[in-house]
């Protein structure tokens, strides 16, 4: 993993209310089809992580955030590259949710999240809040 150029960087929102978390359900056919994965995405050239998640959010949903506090990131190998997943709080402000690039979204709770079968680089994530260090 200490090539650089081999490193693809992600964001993820943890967009939390009422006490659950929004995840979202990847399509068929592509990398980690049918999994389960904290919204977000791929962070364009000259762009900063929180830029990419607003962005992303808006094209994947339509909907209108703040990115908010930096939880930390998490990197994971995959065949066909390394990820590097960063992870930042994220309230929503507006819009209707529509779903654009994923089968299904769910509201989960902390104990029943890691019930889903996650995307691997997502997976940290899911631990900690199962384990109540990132509280929703």
């Amino acid at each position: 993993m200490s090539e650089c150029h081999d490193i693809i960087r992600v964001t993820a929102a943890i967009l939390a209310r009422d006490q659950r978390v929004l995840i979202a359900r990847r399509r068929p056919g592509g990398h980690q089809a049918n999994r389960w994965e904290f919204p977000g995405g791929k962070i364009e050239p000259g762009e900063s992580p929180p830029e990419c998640l607003w962005r992303e959010l808006r094209e994947e949903f339509d909907i209108d955030v703040t990115v908010g506090e930096y939880l930390g990131s998490h990197r994971h190998r995959y065949d066909f590259g390394v990820i590097e997943l960063m992870a930042y709080r994220v309230e929503w402000r507006g819009g209707q949710m529509v779903l654009r690039d994923h089968v299904a979204v769910r509201w989960a709770a902390a104990e029943e999240i890691s019930d889903y079968d996650f995307a691997p680089a997502d997976a940290p994530f899911v631990e900690r809040i199962r384990s109540g260090e990132i509280p929703l």
